[in-house]
């Protein structure tokens, strides 16, 4: 088992790791959107925190020595459903023609009540 982590994406804020490769998968844990380089919240639009979120999670898998064709598995939370078509275009511009499997949520509250919250799990062949 190995933990992973990276200055290209949120420091983890709590006792977890940004994500754990155990043998031919990666668990990434949630981002929420936090700018890396400031570790400010970014709460600008649920577009724009959306592409921060996906692109933290990409930094963390392809930092582990995997790929976005490699993610088997996406769980999205959002504390709006409303907003599940804006998301859902970023997520399939972000994708593209890769489609994991997926779950997305309305949940009450998130971690620093952000509007959204995305994890992973990758594969390697």
């Amino acid at each position: 088992m190995e933990f992973i982590n990276t200055k290209n994406a949120p420091a983890a804020i709590g006792p977890y790791s940004q994500a754990v490769k155990v043998n031919n998968m990666l668990f990434v844990s949630g981002q929420i959107p936090i700018n890396p380089q400031t570790g400010e919240l970014v709460l600008t639009n649920i577009e724009d925190e959306t592409k921060l979120v996906l692109n933290n999670l990409k930094n963390i898998i392809e930092h582990a020595g995997f790929s976005l064709n490699e993610v088997a598995k996406v769980t999205v939370f959002i504390k709006d459903m409303n907003n599940f078509a804006k998301i859902n275009a970023i997520y399939e511009e972000f994708f593209g023609s890769h489609k994991p499997a997926r779950a997305v949520v309305e949940v009450a509250r998130l971690p620093k009540d952000v509007d959204i919250e995305v994890e992973a799990v990758c594969v390697k062949d």
